[in-house]
């Protein structure tokens, strides 16, 4: 995907400066700033949708579950990312069902950001690897064989790494990704990593 168009929604000057420096030098990402949802929503307004605004929920004007819907309904069909330091599943999964497409932490290392933001602008629901395991949102068919840590790999492949990321982000060695990548692919009946991620996808969210 190119030409991706996001805006960093957050008062914390430093996070969204930051952020805003690392995309631009991505390539063709267009970035703006707001630093309230009132801002947020006006800049939607003037610009018309973004392909992912990365909404932070701790800043001013923000109301809940209602400022959620209010972006959802601002940006659609654009994506709306919940960023934070950390939320807790519930609320995660009430701004799912109100029309957020996941959740993104401000720990996510800065080289799975890039690839989480195309994965929702691609129309799918990014989840922190956390939330995927025995009590997470994809625990049901036909994930629910899989191990945690076989959860973690599976959601790092779904988010776009190749398995020498996937192995720096979760400190193992290349080897044990791959071997876990064919536990994987047999539980999963999936022809190779490629397969995995299709059948996954639609449970991820």
């Amino acid at each position: 995907m190119t030409g991706l168009s996001v805006l960093i929604a957050d008062d914390h000057l430093l996070v969204r400066d930051t952020v805003a420096h690392y995309l631009a030098a991505e390539g063709d990402v267009t970035v703006a700033l707001a630093g309230s949802l009132p801002e947020a929503l006006r800049a939607i307004e003037a610009r018309g949708r973004f392909d992912v605004v990365l909404l932070d929920v701790g800043m001013p004007g923000f109301d809940g579950l209602a400022g959620i819907e209010r972006a959802v309904a601002a940006n659609g069909p654009g994506a709306v990312v919940l960023f934070s330091g950390g939320l807790k599943r519930a609320f995660v999964a009430d701004a799912v069902a109100r029309g957020a497409r996941g959740f993104i932490p401000k720990t996510l290392p800065a080289r799975s950001l890039i690839h989480a933001l195309r994965f929702v602008a691609d129309g799918r629901v990014y989840l922190p690897v956390q939330f995927l395991g025995d009590e997470g949102a994809g625990a049901d068919a036909p994930l629910a064989g899989l191990t945690p840590q076989e959860g973690r790999v599976l959601r790092h492949l779904c988010a776009g790494m190749s398995n020498k990321e996937i192995a720096r982000a979760m400190d193992l060695s290349e080897v044990t990704i791959k071997t876990h990548m064919r536990a994987i692919c047999q539980k999963l009946g999936a022809k190779n990593r490629t397969h995995a991620a299709m059948i996954a996808t639609p449970h991820l969210g």
